[in-house]
């Protein structure tokens, strides 16, 4: 990968947004590849589409990217609010590029959110836009990645190092399963994800992931059986690839060289 813009394409342009959206596009067609099948090149919906910025011929998946200059942060500005949830509770919600560029034009970080990760509580909605302003009562939102599984981050460039396109391959694939569960079924994998993600150590027993009982009791208020739950999530993940048995009650998470 190349990891600086083409910028003689922003001559003429004096919109500083305008320029950026022209750059990080073009740059995308010029340099990713799909992180699902390894395809290239991406293809380009056409302008002021809705849904996604990107397509895989070859597999079909669908991306909408975002953009900034400067350092990848824990919350990513995003448009309206209702379209956002309307989006992630549909059958099209597409998988999220996320670049970060420096003053330079080059790329500090390039990773995608696969679409099973978006969730309505990682969007926070915004107040409204004052009376005075052009679209007044206006809600937006931004997109806290912070709540996110560390399985649900997929680097193809961090910290301007590429990765190894199969490593990418493989960490998008592995959770595709997420997919297939049902709302209630898939939110409680990624709520177990995220416990085994805020135990320090890799190799961690059951009693630390027991330690999350009470904050998920709070989530599910009618469900008794907390730890049968989390019992039941850390099988699937172990039997997915995402944790590894080790004995004894003992687990180890598996990293990619993109985690």
């Amino acid at each position: 990968m190349n990891l600086a813009f083409n910028t003689y394409l922003a001559e003429g342009y004096s919109s500083n947004s305008q320029i950026a959206r022209l750059l990080t596009e073009n740059w995308v067609l010029n340099n990713s590849y799909c992180p699902s099948c390894g395809d290239l090149p991406l293809n380009e919906f056409e302008n002021n589409r809705p849904v996604a910025d990107f397509y895989c011929k070859k597999c079909s998946e669908e991306f909408e990217l975002k953009s900034k200059s400067g350092k990848l942060s824990n919350t990513i500005t995003d448009g309206a609010y209702s379209k956002m949830i309307e989006r992630i509770n549909s059958e099209n919600n597409p998988n999220f590029f996320f670049l970060t560029y420096t003053k330079q034009w080059t790329v500090n970080d390039f990773l995608i959110i696969p679409k099973q990760f978006f969730t309505p509580e990682i969007i926070i909605k915004r107040p409204p836009l004052a009376g005075t302003a052009r679209r007044a009562g206006w809600i937006g939102c931004n997109i806290d990645i912070s709540k996110i599984a560390g399985s649900g981050k997929v680097f193809l460039i961090k910290n301007s190092k590429v990765i190894d396109r199969e490593i990418v391959n493989q960490s998008f694939n592995k959770t595709l399963f997420l997919r297939q569960k049902s709302s209630d079924a898939k939110g409680w994998i990624l709520d177990i994800m995220k416990c085994v993600d805020e135990i320090k150590a890799d190799i961690f027993n059951l009693d630390e992931v027991y330690n999350f009982e009470q904050k998920l009791k709070l989530k599910y208020p009618s469900n008794n059986f907390i730890k049968d739950k989390i019992r039941q999530q850390l099988q699937i993940l172990r039997n997915k690839g995402i944790i590894e048995f080790v004995g004894r009650g003992k687990y180890k998470k598996i990293k990619y060289g993109n985690l």
